[in-house]
């Protein structure tokens, strides 16, 4: 449990990284250079753009994913209730709604044809601490029921 532990508080520091780290690098045409996107350019953007839809982006990108990782080491340290799990798993699924829209837009603009999108590191950490986090969670969960029914 204290590898649990060490990997969940892990993810408080990765997570800031994973959002300002480079997600891709997209460009209007071949022959011109490609600019970065990170999850915080791109809600820069969005804000810009269109208000809701940023607000919705934020609380999956950035709310969800690192209160369920708050939430999670207050269970595991003890000070939150076992039963405040499936809200938690609840906030999991939809920090990885974020990955399947940023899947998708790159997708589609691979798709139009006129632009260039190249994945960067950032979209692989990203993608990973959402992932671990998922891992994290389930085997939490699983430990606590272990201990539970020995209790």
């Amino acid at each position: 449990m204290a590898l649990l532990k060490f990997l969940n508080l892990s993810l408080l520091v990765l997570y800031p990284i994973a959002w300002t780290a480079p997600l891709m690098r997209a460009g209007l045409l071949p022959l011109f250079s490609l600019s970065e996107i990170s999850v915080l350019t791109g809600l820069q953007s969005l804000w810009a753009s269109d208000i809701f839809l940023a607000l919705v982006v934020t609380v999956f990108a950035l709310f969800a994913p690192y209160l369920k990782t708050i939430g999670l080491a207050l269970v595991q340290f003890g000070w939150l209730s076992d039963r405040s799990l499936t809200a938690l798993h609840v906030l999991g699924k939809l920090a990885m709604a974020d990955v399947f829209l940023i899947a998708l837009y790159i997708t589609l603009t691979k798709g139009i044809g006129l632009g260039r999108i190249e994945t960067a590191w950032g979209l692989y950490l990203f993608t990973a601490c959402i992932l671990a986090s998922l891992l994290i969670s389930w085997r939490t969960q699983n430990l606590l029921a272990k201990s539970a029914s020995a209790d």
